[in-house]
């Protein structure tokens, strides 16, 4: 498991590598001059070309790149052009926002989409198997900014059951986590589905296995079999796509908190990227990015846990 752990975590260092050079070169690609958009149509060439030179930004892609990644061995992310604050204490002050709703999304729809997936494999053929799956393909088909205008509309707007915008009174759990209620439908929804048809699959593949038709043979109750033996097999592939879908989800949340205007990262490198406030939107991309690996990287370990075969995949 160790051995199993070090070569994962090496190839999760690699893998963050390449993700922020790419990202970053693609951030340099983004149309307009920050000097002009930050300091507005009124500052002169030389100002420009000044804060150009402060910034960096006269230097080629990959020398800023190089530069970039030299400053994060450090713990350096760079200092906000606006605020002239730490990007790092910027993004680390949005960052809890995103987590809560990326956690509180992901909790609701696996206490879902887990009992549904093995719902529809014991029940397969049947008219609940046939309306699980057609209502799992179409939350999987909605899009999570669709279902963030619509809901938006329909049950804070139209029907008031809902805040409309922010992320609730500082200090007050109770309203904070009513104002995620949206949000998380939002980010979570498609989520049901996927996780539904994942475990069905699982669970109908494990259900075949002969360990399962020697538990009937013994008399063994169905409920103890389904959720005992084969649920502890099948529920392996959901474990790895939870750990994708909470760094997946970092995309879904950046709709929502521009949907309700909550503070979060996403909204944080939204609003930079159109200022072209490039230390924030590379801080950002950093973090998220991190994040995204992580989330994939322990949920390799838990299944590696769960199943000792998968220790030597890699």
């Amino acid at each position: 498991m160790l051995s199993y752990g070090l070569r994962r975590l090496g190839l999760a260092a690699v893998i963050t590598a390449l993700a922020l050079i790419i990202l970053i070169s693609m951030i340099q690609m983004i149309p307009g001059d920050p000097a002009a958009v930050l300091l507005g149509p009124l500052a002169t060439p030389e100002t420009r070309e000044a804060f150009r030179v402060q910034m960096g930004l006269d230097q080629p892609a990959v020398v800023q790149i190089a530069r970039f990644f030299g400053r994060v061995l450090t713990g350096d992310l760079g200092t906000d052009v606006l605020t002239k604050r730490p990007v790092l204490t910027t993004v680390m002050e949005q960052m809890p926002f995103t987590l809560w709703l990326i956690f509180f999304s992901i909790g609701w729809s696996a206490a879902l989409g887990i009992p549904l997936g093995c719902w529809s494999a014991i029940s397969r053929g049947s008219w609940a198997d046939r309306i699980i799956g057609i209502l799992s393909v179409g939350t999987i088909a909605l899009p999570s900014f669709v279902v963030a205008i619509y809901g938006l509309l329909l049950f804070s707007v139209a029907l008031g059951w809902f805040p409309t915008i922010g992320a609730g009174e500082p200090g007050d759990p109770l309203d904070q986590l009513w104002h995620l209620v949206l949000p998380s439908l939002a980010v979570g929804l498609g989520w049901v589905g996927y996780l539904a048809r994942m475990v069905r699959a699982s669970m109908l593949e494990v259900l075949s296995e002969n360990h399962i038709r020697m538990a009937r043979a013994f008399g063994l109750k169905e409920a103890t079999i389904t959720y005992r033996y084969a649920l502890k097999i099948a529920i392996i592939p959901t474990v790895v796509l939870l750990g994708i879908g909470v760094g997946n989800m970092i995309s879904g949340a950046v709709f929502a908190e521009i949907v309700f205007a909550r503070p979060g990262v996403g909204r944080l490198i939204f609003d930079a990227i159109a200022t072209r406030n490039y230390p924030v939107v590379m801080g950002g991309v950093m973090i998220t990015t991190i994040f995204y690996v992580l989330s994939t990287l322990c949920a390799d370990l838990f299944a590696a846990w769960l199943d000792p075969r998968v220790r030597t995949s890699l």
